[in-house]
């Protein structure tokens, strides 16, 4: 269904009236609805040239991982569905200098989301959006795609709107590559710029220990450095066309040994060049016993790949004394979904 459509329909019926008239019994009282959503790493990450568009096509294996954010989206009833606004938890669990950075205006991701979802909804009002955050900010882990895929869900449901998720996703691609992937969770190929999804088959949930930084990293910063790493090297690179095999082959029977050797991200070499020390820690997390180790996405968190729960514990314990913070998680999970 095209949404854009769906949305002209209903503003042309309602033109000419009160928008706060014949409201139903459920928009008139506050109502509340609670998402979460989970961050993502990238198992495998090919890189294409820059486009004339000033994109770069990707061919990636993307991962949801047990890393959420949550949001809590309050209705203001009798308020006008632009009344938006957007509040960070005190149960954040970020550095705090990190959290202050985020904008708490019209251009935060999940107020966008909201507003997409309002301009579609035949009933809606203002909200007020909470957000805990716990997937590192700038991190490499699409903790503002997940932010936007919790608010299309929560809006979704608080205002009746009654989209499917493909809707939601077509909505959430005019947000970000990563925000469809949020809302379908699970494992996926990504190609074109990251939002050409294909569901990938990983029935078994992999361990994994995530190593955040005290800063955040540009994602266009790091791929206009992977570019500039390029040219000086005089590389010529082709347009990523597909995932190897051997990265789908081993999801599909859940072989953490397998996939170790296939982990990948083209945008490692730029991450580390502009956060040299990154270097340090993927060295410490392999002499930790972990299997394999990577820049997650444009980084700059860090994502070392573990056989199982008690191996997960180990690398996260060696990691720890070395002064990092180290989290273990599972991964793939569910993409977003309410929550009581």
């Amino acid at each position: 269904m095209d949404t854009s459509k769906k949305a002209e329909s209903r503003r042309a019926a309602t033109t000419a009236l009160d928008p706060f008239a014949g409201e139903p019994a459920w928009a008139q009282a506050p109502r509340r609805v609670k998402v979460r959503a989970p961050g993502k790493i990238n198992a495998f990450f090919r890189v294409g040239p820059l486009r004339e568009d000033g994109y770069h096509g990707v061919a990636s294996t993307y991962l949801a991982v047990s890393l959420y954010e949550e949001l809590a989206v309050t209705s203001k009833p009798g308020t006008p569905a632009t009344d938006i606004t957007v509040s960070i938890s005190p149960e954040s669990t970020l550095d705090a200098d990190l959290l202050a950075g985020i904008p708490l205006d019209a251009s935060n991701l999940a107020v966008r989301a909201a507003l997409l979802i309002a301009e579609i909804s035949e009933n809606p009002t203002g909200a007020h959006i909470e957000i805990t955050k716990r997937v590192p900010i700038a991190g490499g882990m699409g903790g503002g795609s997940a932010d936007a895929a919790a608010a299309l869900v929560a809006c979704d449901a608080l205002w009746h709107t009654g989209l499917s998720r493909e809707e939601l996703s077509q909505l959430g691609s005019e947000l970000g590559a990563d925000v469809p992937f949020a809302l379908l969770g699970g494992a996926a190929v990504g190609l074109g710029v990251g939002d050409q999804l294909t569901a990938a088959l990983a029935p078994t949930p992999l361990h994994w220990v995530l190593v955040p930084a005290d800063f955040g990293l540009s994602t266009p910063r790091v791929y206009g450095t992977l570019d500039q790493l390029r040219a000086d090297a005089g590389a010529e690179v082709p347009e990523p066309g597909q995932i190897d095999p051997g990265v789908l082959a081993a999801l599909r029977v859940g072989d953490a040994q397998a996939l170790a050797p296939w982990l990948h991200n083209d945008l490692q070499a730029a991450a580390v060049s502009l956060a040299p020390s990154l270097a340090e820690v993927l060295r410490q997390g392999e002499d930790a016993g972990a299997l394999a180790s990577l820049v997650s996405g444009s980084g700059p968190t860090l994502a070392f790949l573990v056989a199982d729960a008690d191996h997960a514990q180990a690398v996260a314990a060696a990691l720890a004394g070395h002064g990092h913070e180290a989290w273990a998680v599972t991964g793939p999970v569910h993409g977003a979904a309410i929550i009581p």
